[in-house]
């Protein structure tokens, strides 16, 4: 169905919970069904937080999983930006950040509840870090990370090997983005094929973007190693373009040609810009305007699946009026229309992952809410402010090669203080079906990493099982 989807917001989103209703989101008894006839519910288990760490660990938000320490089992390499109060300063490389931020790494083992949770990076290493992503760069067969601080630069940090879990790994800050500005995501990605991954990176300028700050332009970039990476000659930016407060920077093959393209989002702008990978030996990439029909987007967090199943890659993410999924055309440089999936209005649309969490063959949206109260107290809110929740829309099938009739929401858990930024599907009990690892941020001392188990039921069960007796309060919804 191609369509103005925002004008008829009402019609188009099916609620799994009375909106009327006092009791609390993760008290009410779930509505939700497994392909089976089960009920789905969740309950909560908590990985990395501030008591276990032994330190006021805050303000949690990017993760990214994979066997660091090559032991057979995943481990998350999750950032923390700590500080409430703080700000970068635009492109001196004299600055010196005053923030804490803490890069941590939780070493999985074959009990999902059993973590070794370690400090990777922190202070002015880490000053309020937002992204991390990971890869192979030195070839040693050992996964190193690179990390987004928001307050001003790029840091490598190459994995030691057999020692990864104890001692200091080696380290550098990118010398073409010290002090150069706000870096809220990271990204690995080879782009021309020769095994040495190349990073991308917006630099969104200020890490509180005012007036003048939207004004100006600042750039995305490519960073190419070519030699040791823990010298900083072997680094060499490109940028591709420069744009107000660009913030994604996502290699994906967006046009299924078998190489990675570049998609960047920008919120003074408010638009999705596609960059095609046009390598043959040398890096080369052309731009292209992503046109939407239907929609505003500007693409802080974006996933990437064929939803319609026609064979070609569509782009989910928040857009004006709701989360939604931006089908691609025929010819990629036509009007993308755009298809809502939901809203979880008043709260906004912040942390989404793709995953069938019911079982029934078709690709479900996870997502989480950035509360926008106190970040270090429950303060004076009430249920019909923007509050941190998580949910997820289940997918209402495909005929005829269109995705028919609207997305129903589940509701999980709402709560006074939680900024929910980042999802990872993965089956974290190997119990058969779909759970979820994340991160919490905006609701210290309750910040942190934690995973969602998926509880399948004969009968109701709440919604939400709590990890703690003691949290932000639960509430219902607005």
């Amino acid at each position: 169905m191609r369509n103005s989807i925002f004008a008829a917001l009402c019609v188009t989103v099916v609620w799994s919970s009375d909106a009327t209703a006092q009791t609390t989101v993760g008290d009410t008894p779930t509505t939700a069904r497994a392909a089976d006839g089960s009920y789905i519910s969740w309950r909560e288990h908590i990985i990395d937080e501030p008591a276990s760490a032994g330190f006021a660990l805050s303000g949690s938000d990017g993760l990214v999983m994979a066997d660091i320490d090559n032991d057979g089992h995943e481990d998350i390499v999750s950032v923390h930006e700590s500080d409430s109060e703080y700000d970068s300063s635009l492109f001196d490389p004299d600055y010196v950040p005053d923030a804490d931020g803490h890069v941590r790494i939780a070493f999985g083992s074959a009990d999902p509840d059993q973590w070794t949770n370690v400090t990777l990076a922190e202070g002015t290493d880490a000053p309020a870090p937002e992204d991390a992503d990971i890869a192979d760069v030195n070839g040693d067969g050992y996964l190193d990370v690179i990390v987004a601080a928001e307050l001003s630069h790029l840091i490598y940090l190459q994995n030691p090997g057999a020692t990864a879990r104890t001692a200091r790994w080696p380290r550098l800050i990118l010398p073409t983005t010290k002090g150069r500005g706000s870096f809220i995501r990271v990204f690995f990605g080879d782009f021309n094929g020769d095994g040495v991954p190349e990073v991308t990176a917006p630099n969104k300028g200020a890490q509180r973007p005012g007036p003048d700050d939207f004004a100006r332009s600042t750039p995305v970039s490519i960073y190419q190693v070519t030699g040791n990476p823990l010298v900083g000659d072997s680094w060499k930016e490109t940028i591709l373009g420069h744009y107000s407060v660009p913030q994604n920077a996502e290699p994906v093959d967006l046009d299924g040609d078998g190489d990675l393209d570049i998609v960047v989002g920008t919120r003074g702008e408010n638009r999705l810009v596609f960059f095609e990978n046009t390598s043959t030996g040398s890096i080369s990439f052309r731009e292209h305007a992503i046109g939407i029909n239907g929609a505003r987007a500007a693409g802080f967090n974006l996933e990437y699946a064929d939803l319609n199943q026609d064979g070609r890659l569509d782009i989910i993410g928040g857009a004006a009026g709701g989360l939604a999924w931006l089908e691609q055309p025929e010819r990629i440089d036509d009007a993308w229309n755009a298809h809502l999936i939901g809203t979880f209005s008043p709260d906004s649309m912040t942390g989404l992952e793709l995953a069938d969490i019911n079982g029934d063959g078709h690709l479900d949206v996870m997502g989480g809410s950035y509360s926008r109260g106190p970040r270090e107290g429950d303060g004076d809110v009430d249920k019909d402010d923007a509050l941190g929740r998580i949910g997820w829309f289940e997918h209402p099938g495909i005929a005829t090669g269109t995705v028919t009739g609207p997305w129903t929401r589940h509701d999980i858990s709402r709560r006074k203080r939680g900024m929910y930024d980042k999802f990872i599907a993965r089956d974290v009990d190997g119990d058969g079906d779909v759970d979820f690892l994340g991160t919490r941020g905006n609701s210290a001392p309750y910040d942190g990493v934690f995973w969602l188990e998926q509880v399948r039921s004969s009968r109701p069960l709440p919604a939400f099982q709590r990890a703690r007796t003691e949290d932000s309060p639960e509430m219902p919804l607005p």
